[in-house]
């Protein structure tokens, strides 16, 4: 009888500490605070915002939701074809990412969205993508409806972009990357992704996080 209750206390304390993994990278944006009541008491409960549903056309012409990619990892960024200055450099990184997580990338969906839908047709998206010779099967690159795609860009993914005439290009982004959960709630922003360092860090912390809460090493 001793041995069996013994045994149901160090099930019970195993079961506790699996229950609860520990967040190793901070949860990023405007969160709310809701109050609910425990045990009779009032308690604070910190509410962060989640990633919104959307769907887009890839540069296969195919339209996928972003439901089809939960389970996954996310990293993405904000860019246009026609860009003249940052954007290049973006791709190079975000190509060299991905193929620094080569041994971790049926984990990672990476996704480049167009702020300029009305050039970058799909067609014009797989010439962007030979041109930069990227061959990823892991990397959607996302056209769709302008101004939708800015607010995801703003409010969602934490990445500033707008139409302005006076930046280059005629469109005003940040040269950030940013790492979404498999919960969809936005985990890291890196900036300026067209230099290494930043780019370097977010590898670690993407390792980081998928091995401490999703058990992938």
């Amino acid at each position: 009888m001793k041995s069996v209750v013994i045994f149901a206390l160090v099930l019970s304390l195993f079961s506790c500490t699996e229950k609860k993994k520990e967040k190793v990278l901070p949860y990023i944006g405007n969160f709310d605070i809701e109050y609910k009541t425990v045990d009779g008491k009032e308690v604070a409960d910190t509410v962060y915002p989640k990633m919104i549903d959307f769907q887009y056309l890839n540069q296969d012409s195919v339209m996928i939701k972003s439901s089809e990619m939960k389970g996954k990892v996310w990293v993405a960024d904000f860019f246009f074809t026609s860009c003249p200055s940052i954007c290049p450099k973006m791709t190079k990184q975000m190509k060299r990412l991905n193929e620094m997580t080569k041994d971790i990338n049926d984990h990672i969906q990476y996704m480049s969205f167009s702020i300029n839908p009305t050039i970058d047709t799909p067609t014009r998206l797989r010439q962007y993508i030979k041109a930069h010779g990227i061959t990823s099967k892991n990397w959607y690159f996302f056209t769709g409806d302008e101004d939708k795609t800015h607010d995801l860009g703003i409010n969602h993914f934490l990445i500033f972009a707008k139409e302005d005439a006076a930046s280059a290009g005629g469109y005003a982004h940040s040269a950030a990357f940013v790492i979404v959960d498999k919960e969809g709630y936005v985990r890291g922003v890196y900036n300026p992704a067209t230099d290494p360092e930043p780019v370097n860090q977010l590898e670690k912390d993407l390792r980081k996080l998928l091995k401490y809460e999703y058990d992938v090493d």
